[in-house]
């Protein structure tokens, strides 16, 4: 076992160190492979006592987990998970070991209480009284299988059958010793007295060993029973009714309580004079593979029929609904026996049941007992199916009914169970499993078991189908083929309707009317699942249709939406050009009536509305005859997102299917899609004042000269300063407020972007108001105000996280960066850090690499201020070493931080400067020629920090940090002689070759 929780911690057989660490190992051991979120976390690791910063205390106690355990603990955007397969950590391990019956080996895993580290945290107790509850039961499952084998060896011996022919119930061969002619000497006789021997040997182990338990359980009916049973096995009938007597009168007196049906049943066989031997009391098949997959079903199952008489698992074929009816009926304690009754090839339900239980009379057969009655494959018989159920059910108080079906029975009293595809961790599991059973010298990696299975819907037949092939082909071809998956084919033993995919799937698409199978085919028109509204409209489906799809597990609904497997989406794919076109007219309409309402405060309504469908959406552009109608109103939903990538990529898949010449009517979406692209501004992008032509100026110089993009801007802002609308002028202002401090007059930014940032307000547009705060708050940073740049920089943050969460350039991880930043050089140095440690904590939740060596650099500089340039060169360190500088602005500045921590400043201050060769960011230009300055002589400083007041536009900094640097080069040589070494370095045309050529050689 890599992970033991069955006693003491232990990883990879050592001790883990700090109590803590421990606990957070133990919570998610209890979930292998599976994320446990960082709020569950924290709440089960610190309950009721939350730290007062509890991410970052959960980031450093995972931290530490991975010193003690490297390789355990991986990241994921919600939390965090145990990244090892659930066989792997013994208390999963020994439950999967009591299921098969290896009750010795699984008690063998037991090393003490059960998650004894994490004793007292509520989160545990549940489990370990479950786990210790199995390892008391587990024993009794053991004894009463070796006394039902010895049940089934007396009944054979009453049937003269010889040892040969009989089962031996101790699974010990009866040693013969060959004659002089080389057959066996021993009799029959003398071969069934060998057996009788072994099983009166095995009976003689079962009492002791029960006896033993019997002494340390007083009141537990169970070993009470088996020892009333073993003892009457072995013809002490006295001994086992004055045990009945004793543990019934201790019922009565320690619990109040009579005795229950089993040790009654153990109490009535002991009464008879000659006690036949019990009939089997289950025709469940044994179990061929392992059970993958289905922990929680397997749980709630159990735990529906322990509530509920009928019990439905209703899915769509493949999903695994008769084998984890099998696992769940043969894990049950049932008086009266768990009887299978198949039904896919029945024609009579009614006549399946009487042919399994063998009795024509089925009430009076059933009426006092309490049997449970497995109906499996209910879906084409599924109305006789429901009478038989409910007749039955009505009839024997006693009766349990599991039945599996692809749509429910509808039956009153009916408890549903949605048996639905596999998770990925539980997918990837069964892939492996089945894969190593096919080639057991493969080696499968969690990605690709992940990626396959994530193809095939995570339906288990389609797993197991699809692993089954790599006995013959490499997992590549495998990978190429999943497209195929409707032929993969199963072995020579499967059933004909599980023979394919596409077998199981026409068994269901026989079941369906011409009218349900209609709808079928053009619910696959949709990507991503539909409202109701959207297939109301697109196919013309009445809710009674739509209904009955669900309930024959062919389509589910999902909130407002009905989403349909890609599985069978491909099964039932038509070619209907009338409907394609259908659905680019509704989502073309959809997104013009959404583009409006995302310059308004309803922005978040319509852009969760626009993400929902984001998929139809795309579907809608590649198959619409007018493509450039919708691409238009998608362009403000994708900036607004930050979606850039995204945009410019359709855009120009657009154009590559128009044409370079606009079609009449289409000459604006035309020509954005050309700037999106890297082509020029039409003149109708110029003149238009459409919001996704405002917005195209925010591209700036990434798609225009600097030049370009201030004539531009500003042309804009002059035509549309007086604009009726208020969101049209404002973002007139913005752009021009951008490009301004962007490419042109710095200091006149804050003039147009504070009038911008009230006009939004007017509007409710979200976007609109972190644009202004954001580009309000660089203004600030780089006049050196770090305390009015902080303040307008907490409100994006919210804005930033409404918006787009954190997979986006636009999430909260930036701004809580800056933020940090900013209050470390505004003197907050602890707001500073907790900013830094929750932009630390959401970067490694995310595994976005660049972040975390942003986030190392902006805790360096903290440390440095802090007076410990030790640690800041350590950190520096650990953000070089990661290797991730995307950018030549974050290098360069990574470089100047380093050089005010080295004794050897040279070598990254000129790579600092290498970098700015053709920067345009005017900004981090300045910010590197101050870093520069600070390891200069005072001539060339105060140079250096005039071309920085140049490029930032300002006449004087409001930085501490930079004014301490002026008022060394005044001291050093004089006021006049400084101000116009600052004059004379506004105006250097090169300023970071100049300085190149003032550092010492490195």
């Amino acid at each position: 076992m890599r992970v033991g929780i069955l006693g003491p911690l232990r990883v990879a057989g050592g001790e883990i160190g700090g109590a803590r660490v421990r606990a957070l190992l133990v919570r998610l051991a209890l979930d292998p492979g599976r994320v446990v979120t960082a709020d569950r976390l924290i709440g089960d690791l610190w309950p009721g006592d939350s730290p007062a910063h509890p991410m970052a205390a959960l980031q450093s106690l995972v931290s530490r987990a991975r010193r003690e355990a490297p390789g355990l603990i991986s990241s994921h955007p919600a939390g965090y998970l145990l990244d090892v397969p659930p066989g792997e950590v013994d208390a999963w391990a020994f439950e999967r070991l009591v299921r098969e019956g290896d009750v010795r080996a699984a008690l063998a895993l037991w090393r003490g209480p059960a998650l004894a580290d994490a004793a007292g945290l509520p989160f545990a107790a549940g489990p370990a009284a479950r786990l210790e509850e199995l390892r008391l039961t587990a024993p009794a499952t053991r004894l009463t299988d070796d006394l039902d084998r010895n049940a089934a060896g007396m009944a054979a011996e009453r049937e003269g059958r010889t040892s040969e022919m009989a089962p031996n119930p101790t699974g010990r061969t009866s040693k013969m010793a060959p004659g002089p002619e080389g057959r066996a000497s021993e009799t029959a006789a003398e071969r069934r007295g060998v057996v009788v021997a072994e099983r009166e040997g095995l009976v003689g182990e079962v009492v002791a060993e029960l006896e033993g338990l019997v002494a340390a359980y007083p009141l537990r009916e169970p070993f009470h029973a088996l020892l009333v049973r073993a003892l009457t096995a072995q013809g002490r009938r006295a001994e086992a009714l004055a045990l009945f007597e004793r543990i019934r009168t201790a019922l009565a007196t320690e619990l109040g309580t009579d005795p229950g049906p089993e040790l009654r049943q153990a109490h009535l066989e002991a009464l008879r004079d000659d006690a036949e031997p019990p009939a089997p009391r289950s025709n469940l098949p044994a179990r061929l593979t392992r059970f993958v997959g289905r922990r929680e079903d397997l749980d709630r199952v159990r735990g529906s029929l322990a509530e509920a008489r009928l019990v439905t698992l209703v899915g769509p074929g493949g999903a695994g609904k008769t084998r984890l009816a099998l696992e769940a009926a043969a894990g049950l304690a049932v008086r009266d026996g768990v009887w299978l009754v198949e039904l896919a090839s029945a024609a009579s339900v009614r006549a399946a049941v009487e042919g399994v239980l063998k009795a024509t009379d089925l009430v009076a057969a059933l009426r006092g007992t309490a049997p449970l009655i497995v109906l499996d494959n209910c879906e084409h018989l599924i109305e006789q199916a429901a009478r038989v159920a409910r007749w039955l059910l009505s009839e024997v108080a006693g009766l349990r009914v599991l039945a599996t079906s692809r749509e429910p029975l509808d039956i009153p009293g009916e408890r549903l169970h949605q048996v639905l595809p596999l998770p990925a961790g539980p997918a990837a599991e069964l892939f492996a499993d089945r894969a190593a059973a096919a080639r057991p010298d493969l080696v499968v990696t969690r990605a690709e078991a992940e990626r396959i299975c994530r193809e095939l819907d995570g339906i288990p037949l389609a797993i197991e189908l699809a692993a089954a092939r790599l006995r013959t082909m490499p997992m590549s071809v495998l990978v190429e083929q999943l497209g195929d998956r409707l032929t993969f084919r199963g072995g020579r033993t499967s059933e004909p309707r599980h023979r394919t995919l596409r077998a199981v799937f026409d068994w269901s698409w026989n079941l369906l009317s011409e009218r349900e199978r209609e709808l079928l085919r053009g619910l696959t028109v949709f990507s991503g699942g539909a409202t109701y509204e959207a297939v109301s409209r697109v196919c013309g489906g009445d809710p009674d249709l739509l209904s009955s799809l669900v309930d024959k597990s062919l389509i589910a609904v999902s909130g407002d939406r009905y989403t349909m497997l890609e599985t069978i989406r491909q099964y039932a794919a038509a070619d209907l050009p009338e409907l394609r076109r259908e659905h680019a007219r509704y989502y073309t309409e959809l997104a013009e009536k959404a583009e409006p309402h995302l310059r308004t405060g309803a922005q978040l309504a319509w852009l969760a509305v626009l993400d929902a469908e984001r998929d139809n959406l795309d579907a809608a552009l590649h198959r619409s005859d007018d493509p450039l109608r919708l691409i238009l109103p998608r362009l403000l939903s994708w900036i607004v997102r930050g979606r850039w990538r995204e945009m410019t990529e359709q855009a120009a898949a657009v154009l590559a299917r128009v044409g370079a010449a606009a079609p009449p009517g289409r000459e604006l979406a035309h020509g954005l899609c050309v700037v999106l692209t890297g082509g020029g501004v039409s003149r109708v992008v110029r003149e238009s004042d459409h919001p996704a032509a405002l917005n195209a100026y925010l591209l700036g110089g990434s798609l225009t000269t600097p030049a370009e993009a201030v004539e531009l801007a500003e042309r804009a802002v002059a035509r549309l300063r007086d604009h009726p609308d208020v969101w049209t002028r404002s973002a007139a202002l913005l752009a021009a407020g951008v490009t301004r401090f962007e490419y042109g007059a710095v200091a006149g930014a804050e003039d147009l972007l504070e009038p911008a940032l009230a006009g939004f307000r007017e509007t409710g547009d979200r976007w609109g108001q972190w644009a202004s705060l954001y580009w309000l708050s660089l203004v600030a940073e780089n006049r050196g105000d770090f305390a009015a740049a902080v303040a307008l920089g907490e409100e994006p943050e919210r804005l930033a996280a409404e918006l787009s969460g954190l997979e986006t350039p636009l999430g909260p991880m930036t701004f809580l960066l800056r933020l940090g930043q900013l209050k470390g050089r505004a003197g907050d140095r602890e707001g500073a850090a907790r900013a830094l440690d929750r932009a630390w904590a959401a970067a490694e939740r995310c595994e976005d690499q660049d972040m975390i060596a942003r986030v190392l650099h902006a805790r360096a500089e903290l440390a440095r201020r802090g007076g410990d340039p030790g640690e800041a060169a350590r950190l520096l360190g650990l953000a070089m070493a990661l290797g991730v500088e995307t950018t030549p602005q974050f290098g360069a500045l990574l470089r100047v931080e380093l050089a005010r921590v080295s004794e050897s400043p040279a070598a990254p201050l000129r790579r600092a400067l290498e970098l700015m060769a053709g920067c345009s960011d005017r900004t981090v230009r300045a910010a590197v020629l101050e870093g520069v300055a600070e390891h200069l002589a005072p001539l060339p400083a105060a140079e250096l920090l005039g071309a920085a007041r140049g490029l930032r536009g300002v006449r004087e900094s409001a930085d501490p940090h930079v004014n301490g640097l002026v008022d060394r080069c005044v001291r050093a040589l004089g006021a006049d002689v400084c101000q116009a070494a600052l004059a004379r370095g506004a105006t250097l045309p090169e300023p970071e070759k100049y300085a190149l050529g003032r550092l010492a050689p490195a």
